[in-house]
């Protein structure tokens, strides 16, 4: 077992660092040193990338982590059919994602007649561009990617509150605490091992997103888009005559060490806080 995990998971990886010292095509190779990283670090498109990818990281923490912390805490709160409710909740990551991306890029259409723009013009909301327009694009993308996943980290909440001590929320509501206050007081701290988990969790899928800009976009408009992934395919896979297969793997190895060193500075800075 220890071979097959050394050769399937680190195999790769070794071969991987060793592609991005190479100029290659995958037939013919030749060694370039460094070279690949000084043409990808000095490469304005990068930076472009890594802006857009730190945005969309900002925007589905800010909307995506709540979210379903809240939503199974509600649940939680239900006496009848919670079973339904978990059902309904995990029900997007059942979709494949392809088919929920297609199918929300439909609902999407900036046309006065789109399924969205449809809904806005009940309330008296003038039509939106959405993805057509390079400042609502990347909140778009967030969105649906935030439908899509919730329901996956709901379930693990749900799990989690059921090992919450139920003498807690009894002394607390003795006490006069809300619901709210409950949450606050009892809930967050006893699950924060948890949400110390799904937060670095989700920095590292959301540092990696691919499907939503490539399908949605494809990068644009105007590489609104374009995050480091995206990128990383455009520099191997979008000239048919060839890419730069070592540029692409260069980007990738950068991309992993950042989350290597960001994962090891969450964990000793939270260290304390998650387990104290």
């Amino acid at each position: 077992m220890v071979f097959v995990f050394l050769f399937f998971s680190w195999s790769p990886i070794v071969q991987s660092v060793v592609m991005s010292l190479q100029k290659t095509n995958l037939l013919v190779s030749e060694w370039v040193g460094l070279d690949n990283y000084v043409a990808v670090l000095t490469d304005p498109q990068l930076g472009r990338a890594v802006v857009n990818t730190v945005y969309f990281a900002l925007l589905a923490l800010l909307f995506g982590f709540p979210l379903p912390l809240f939503v199974a805490v509600l649940m939680s709160e239900v006496r009848r059919g919670k079973g339904l409710y978990s059902a309904l909740a995990y029900l997007p990551v059942v979709i494949p994602p392809v088919v929920a991306v297609l199918l929300w890029k439909f609902f999407y259409s900036a046309d006065p007649s789109g399924v969205f723009n449809t809904v806005l013009g009940w309330f008296g909301i003038a039509p939106q561009p959405w993805i057509s327009s390079a400042v609502q694009a990347m909140p778009s993308l967030v969105l649906e990617a935030t439908w899509a996943a919730a329901g996956g980290s709901i379930i693990i909440y749900l799990a989690a509150l059921l090992s919450v001590p139920p003498e807690l929320y009894d002394a607390a509501e003795v006490d006069g605490a809300g619901i709210w206050r409950k949450v606050w007081h009892v809930t967050i701290p006893q699950l924060r091992g948890i949400l110390f988990i799904m937060l670095i969790l989700q920095v590292i899928a959301t540092a990696q997103v691919f499907l939503e800009p490539f399908l949605f976009t494809g990068g644009g408009p105007a590489g609104a888009t374009r995050t480091i992934l995206l990128y990383i395919y455009d520099k191997a896979f979008r000239n048919s005559l060839g890419g730069d297969y070592g540029e692409a793997t260069a980007v990738s190895v950068l991309l992993a060490v950042v989350l290597a060193i960001l994962s090891w500075l969450y964990f000793k800075l939270t260290n304390r806080w998650s387990t104290s």
